[in-house]
């Protein structure tokens, strides 16, 4: 109904008439959990106007007609600058990305080096390294795009990077408090609804979902939006400076942020090194690498902070577009402008 209701309306971007977004009505939700990771709480009530968000994630074939027009060079298939990372040693300023690829013994769960390399070569194109391809991948996301990537992604293609809070309240679908983007549990009725790992991370991957790595981006079941992927497959890049934990409620009732941004770049540093001043941007969604026993953020809540130069086989985008306020209110308020302009 809504989307025959759009199709008159000139000012709406391309994608919207063609069925390849999908438009998430404005309102309010509690952002945020108060029952798994630290980062993620405290659970705050928060409003977003009506926006547009891509389908599924941007796909290996879509990100290729990109860099078929534009003659877009990634991130990692350019050399790093000796000036940007003064603390690194020469030997590794290289071409490449972060590929998943674990040692035969794991010794210790909390050293990611263990199953995360810094391949050369490694890149969009080539996902898992030299002697990889993207061949048999059109219909999967596109990996190896580091935030510069996406940005320039959705530039080009007249869209936006999603906020956080956009981000979180399209991957709920509509429910508001569940744990996943289906509901309360994690494989109702026993079917398996995402993208993650099965068995003991990362040494034993059971692929019982059918998939070891990424997965076709309309694999698994749509939320309540029509949206495939939120959770799963790959992380998701939001356009939002990394700050945890979350801003509390507001202390006079009735006060919901409207539209909430994230912190400042300047205090999205990893405190942990000093040394190095890379900000960092809050990814969503989880990816085919998040397990029970080990990164249970396959939950629309989960939040993950990111390098902007980083790029790895395990994170993609998609985009947004923002809609005029003058439709988003009327949206909320009953279909009210849909019927004026039917008037007319």
């Amino acid at each position: 109904m809504l989307r025959a209701d759009l199709d008159h309306c000139e000012w709406l971007p391309d994608d919207a008439k063609t069925g390849e977004m999908v438009f998430i009505p404005g309102g309010s939700f509690r952002m945020g959990s108060d029952h798994h990771y630290p980062e993620e709480a405290p659970s705050h009530r928060v409003s977003v106007d009506g926006f547009w968000i891509d389908r599924t994630p941007v796909t290996v074939g879509q990100f290729e007609q990109f860099v078929d027009a534009t003659g877009h060079v990634t991130e990692a298939e350019i050399v790093p600058d000796p000036k940007d990372y003064p603390v690194a040693a020469k030997d590794m300023l290289y071409a490449g990305s972060l590929v998943f690829s674990p040692l035969p013994d794991i010794t210790d769960l909390a050293d990611w080096s263990q199953w995360w390399s810094f391949m050369r070569g490694a890149n969009w194109r080539h996902p898992y390294g030299p002697g990889s391809s993207i061949e048999g991948l059109d219909d999967h996301p596109v990996v190896h795009v580091s935030l510069s990537d996406a940005a320039a992604f959705a530039r080009w293609a007249g869209k936006d990077l999603p906020t956080e809070a956009e981000w979180e309240f399209a991957a709920r679908g509509g429910l508001d408090g569940e744990e996943f983007a289906w509901g309360d549990a994690l494989m109702p009725g026993g079917k398996h609804m995402a993208n993650i790992w099965q068995g003991n991370f990362p040494i034993q991957n059971l692929g019982e979902d059918g998939f070891e790595r990424t997965s076709p981006v309309m694999a698994f079941p749509p939320n309540g939006y029509g949206l495939y992927d939120m959770i799963g497959n790959v992380w998701e890049w939001t356009s939002d400076w990394w700050s945890a934990p979350h801003t509390a409620d507001a202390a006079r009732s009735g006060c919901v942020p409207n539209n909430p941004r994230g912190g400042r770049e300047d205090a999205s540093y990893d405190p942990r090194l000093p040394d190095i001043k890379i900000p960092r941007k809050v990814l969503k969604g989880g990816s085919h690498l998040c397990a029970p026993n080990y990164c249970r953020r396959y939950r629309p809540a989960a939040r993950h902070a990111e390098p902007v130069d980083t790029s790895t086989s395990h994170i993609g985008f998609r985009c947004v577009v923002r809609t005029p306020l003058a439709f988003q209110r009327a949206q909320s308020d009953g279909n009210g402008f849909m019927q004026r302009e039917k008037r007319r």
